[in-house]
């Protein structure tokens, strides 16, 4: 072979595995901006609007890696205890009213968390932006002043996921995610998700307002704030348990 043509096919190759590894590595990055490098602890409130009413509910979350999380309902009282946790890839919830806990299988995973535009899946599968998808690095553009790397998500084969793709807006600087699109196995888009409001938190600037914004059907729109939130927390992985699913305050 030509030596000339061997060295820019090497060239090639090695520049754009360069480019999906730095891809692959913003999102992880935007992850843990998010998540903890470790763990973390937030509290939440979510305002759900729809065209003739609207309602709120607020929570408490726990995080460890990409593996554990602990959702518990603090608010308002006829929600309150209900609580819902992820361990690896499995997920359970637990309502103190029938006193029953409840294994969700993977077909609830796209259903709507607690009648919000969330599903179960954006809530708790918090491992599957990283692992589950090659990422590719798309174009880049400016949301609300800030430069921004557009990402392409695309599902490994056999990966257990709800989404058929997913676009993500990543800041150049503090890797925040500015915006998220979602589309289905048919590439139509289904939701958007856009996030304001950054602030400095326990050391480190994040967006502390989420809003999730169905494409088909309007007026519908659920948003998020970010009461509080501490990063890299001790915590046991013993806390995300069944027993403790039960008897989380």
């Amino acid at each position: 072979m030509n030596l000339r043509l061997l060295a820019l096919t090497l060239l090639t190759s090695v520049t754009v595995f360069a480019v999906a590894q730095n891809a692959t590595e913003i999102v992880r990055k935007a992850d843990e901006m998010m998540r903890g490098e470790k763990s973390s602890y937030s509290e939440m409130t979510m305002r759900i609007v729809r065209p003739k009413w609207e309602r709120s509910l607020s929570f408490k979350s726990w995080s460890k890696g990409t593996e554990l999380s602990l959702v518990y309902i603090t608010s308002p009282a006829r929600e309150k205890g209900q609580a819902f946790l992820k361990i690896n890839r499995e997920m359970w919830s637990w309502n103190p009213t029938i006193n029953r806990t409840v294994k969700l299988p993977p077909s609830m995973l796209s259903q709507g968390w607690m009648g919000s535009d969330f599903t179960n899946d954006d809530l708790l599968n918090q491992r599957s932006i990283v692992v589950d998808y090659n990422h590719t690095i798309s174009g880049e553009e400016q949301i609300d002043g800030w430069d921004c790397w557009r990402i392409t998500l695309s599902p490994k084969p056999d990966a257990p996921v709800v989404w058929g793709k997913m676009i993500l807006w990543v800041t150049k600087k503090h890797y925040l995610i500015l915006k998220s699109e979602y589309y289905d196995e048919e590439q139509l888009l289904i939701k958007t998700e856009l996030a304001r409001s950054i602030k400095e938190i326990d050391g480190r600037i994040i967006p502390t307002v989420y809003e999730l914004i169905p494409a088909e059907e309007s007026g519908n729109r659920t948003i998020v704030e970010l009461n509080a939130i501490k990063f890299n927390i001790d915590i046991n992985d013993s806390f995300f348990s069944l027993r403790n699913l039960t008897q989380v305050k």
